[in-house]
């Protein structure tokens, strides 16, 4: 910088002084000349100056105005308004004390990934307003280019039942304007997009669901359900004797056919009871091991219905259902026999397309109409069965939600497709958060909605919501998602991964084998009679969050309103980056500010990588 001349230059001068010299030794006629000439030379000479000092001004002007812009690209400013706050405070300072030039006006704004600047000043001249009448007008402009990177952002939000009430009110606020500021309107040339990753007591994944868990086997359609064949017979007597003999004309019975009897008057200890026929004759049969000599005397009536297997349970056909034996089975959808709706039986006397509800008498149950399905009922089905905390037997319905991946790749980002997350069964299927994940998008609307429409509830499974947050960053999850929302490959160029993680609290609820852990928080007849399978929820965050770190993830951690929690306050210490990604804002203000601190610090990142 140098400052600008008040005198003429010796260059700008030289010409006169030649002129002046030639008219020394002329004639007085020349001296009339000279004074004629005299007036308009003295003007063009100070004309000179005003334009001279007008070129210094002009590049001072420019040098302020390329530092300013310089500084302008350097902040983490990311909108107009906020770059023209730093240029012009900056321009303002360079200029200061070198330049007799008045600043009127200055622009600075984004253009892609450019920032421009334009500014213009007067400068007074000592003559030149004779014609100009006015200040001389000096501008400049610059551009520079700013460094940049692709960005893509995970937010983990604790949306557990302890952020009820102004808590998650205050996180609605602070997480959409995190998504304004990082998300830019313009995606060209370098991309930024966010994923949102909202959890409680797991993180539900939506249509993504059985992609990443693993596909739930469909049901097997009930095409029928019946416990009998053929006509039912009327019983014309009964004798006491051992066996006992009974008369029913024209049967049609054989031998080790069993027969359920039913109705009838007098020996009424037969009624509701299976028998097996032998020494069959037209009219007549044995009950075969009978002895019905200490029976009442028969009186009458009475009906004799064949069962279709021994033990007259229900038979179920389901073409090609592929139960075995001795498995579970749960049925929904009956229509006419509903009695066998949401229950579970187990299978007996199966063959290709049918099997028997072993235990269950069908004499009792209404008549099959139509419909119905059946389920299996092992881990990783629809409806799973476990012994409860109370030792009861319980049947769960599978979830949206996912839990812990347990084994080898429990604190990997392994791909899904080889290894599922965890399955998540609750009763009736409910209690999994209604908010979905949000794989990453440039939708800022979209990404706003969401967040408005959080709600507190559940139990907090943050080592979930960690790994997730993760995982919507990890190229090895980019299957699960759209084209436009797979992340980048780890060792790409120009790109920044981030993870945010907001939480209120310690971590309390973990599972087995889907269902929640007898360790965790929860009622009995709730959670499973085992301990969560991956141990400890915040031991199992913070393994995901130091494999994440590995990967040159950035980690971000807030903790709002912690009370003193020092299990989560360890969580929130150990598991960011840097004790300098550590917030732990006390109020909604602060919590509000936390956010825009992390915004600007990654946005100062995305610019200086």
């Amino acid at each position: 910088m140098h400052h600008a001349s008040h005198q003429p230059g010796p260059g700008l001068l030289a010409p006169i002084a030649r002129l002046l010299r030639g008219f020394r030794n002329e004639s007085g006629a020349v001296a009339i000349w000279f004074a004629l000439l005299a007036l308009p030379i003295a003007v063009l000479a100070f004309a000179l100056i005003d334009v001279n000092r007008a070129s210094v001004e002009k590049r001072q002007l420019q040098d302020a105005l390329d530092a300013a812009t310089l500084m302008a690209a350097r902040s983490t400013a990311a909108t107009d308004s906020e770059l023209q706050a730093v240029g012009a405070a900056a321009l303002v300072a360079q200029l200061s004390g070198t330049s007799d030039a008045t600043l009127q006006s200055s622009m600075f704004k984004l253009v892609g990934t450019r920032v421009t600047g334009t500014a213009t000043a007067t400068v007074v001249p000592v003559i030149a307003n004779l014609w100009l009448q006015g200040d001389m007008v000096v501008g400049a402009d610059a551009e520079v280019s700013r460094a940049s990177t692709n960005l893509e952002v995970s937010l983990v939000l604790d949306i557990t039942g302890s952020m009820s009430g102004s808590k998650i009110a205050d996180l609605k606020t602070a997480a959409r304007d995190l998504v304004d500021t990082l998300v830019s309107d313009v995606q060209t040339p370098y991309y930024s997009k966010a994923a949102l990753v909202p959890f409680s007591v797991g993180v539900n994944l939506g249509g993504y669901a059985a992609n990443a868990r693993g596909a739930v086997p469909s049901a097997k359609t009930i095409t029928g359900a019946s416990w009998s064949t053929g006509s039912s017979k009327s019983i014309k007597g009964a004798t006491k004797a051992n066996p006992a003999v009974i008369t029913s004309n024209g049967h049609g019975f054989s031998n080790g056919d069993v027969v359920w009897i039913t109705g009838v008057k007098g020996m009424t200890q037969l009624n509701d009871r299976a028998f097996t026929v032998a020494n069959k004759t037209t009219n007549t049969f044995q009950l075969q091991g009978v002895s019905s000599s200490s029976y009442s005397k028969y009186k009458s009536s009475g009906t004799i219905r064949k069962c279709q297997v021994s033990d007259c349970s229900i038979v179920v056909t389901a073409a090609s259902h592929g139960f075995n034996n001795g498995d579970p089975v749960y049925v929904t959808s009956v229509n006419g026999m509903t009695q066998i709706n949401n229950r579970a039986f187990t299978v007996a006397n199966r063959t290709v397309n049918t099997f028997s509800l072993s235990g269950v008498n069908g004499a009792s149950y209404g008549s099959y109409s139509s419909g119905g399905s059946a389920w299996c009922l092992v881990a990783g089905c629809q409806y799973y069965q476990f012994i409860d905390d109370n030792g009861d037997v319980r049947q769960f319905q599978i979830t949206t939600c996912a839990t812990e991946r347990v084994g080898m790749n429990a604190y990997t980002d392994t791909a899904p497709g080889s290894s599922p997350v965890g399955r998540m069964y609750t009763s009736n299927g409910t209690g999994c958060p209604s908010a979905q994940i949000v794989p990453l998008s440039t939708d800022k609307t979209a990404l706003k909605a969401v967040i408005s429409g959080l709600s507190a509830t559940g139990a907090t499974a943050g080592q979930i919501g960690t790994a997730w947050g993760w995982y919507m960053v990890s190229p090895n999850f980019g299957s699960l998602w759209p084209t436009a929302s797979r992340p980048s490959a780890y060792d790409a160029p120009d790109v920044l991964k981030v993870v945010v993680i907001m939480t209120d609290g310690e971590f309390n609820t973990a599972y087995c084998n889907g269902v929640l852990s007898r360790d965790s928080m929860g009622s009995d007849s709730q959670q499973i009679n085992c301990n969560a399978t991956n141990g400890d929820e915040t031991a199992q965050a913070l393994a995901l969050c130091a494999a994440m770190k590995a990967k040159d993830i950035v980690v971000y951690t807030v903790g709002f309103q912690l009370g003193g929690n020092r299990t989560a306050e360890n969580f929130i210490n150990s598991c960011a980056t840097d004790s300098s990604h550590v917030y732990l804002p006390s109020s909604g203000a602060a919590l509000k500010d936390a956010f825009s601190a992390i915004g600007r610090d990654i946005l100062k990142l995305r610019l200086s990588r």
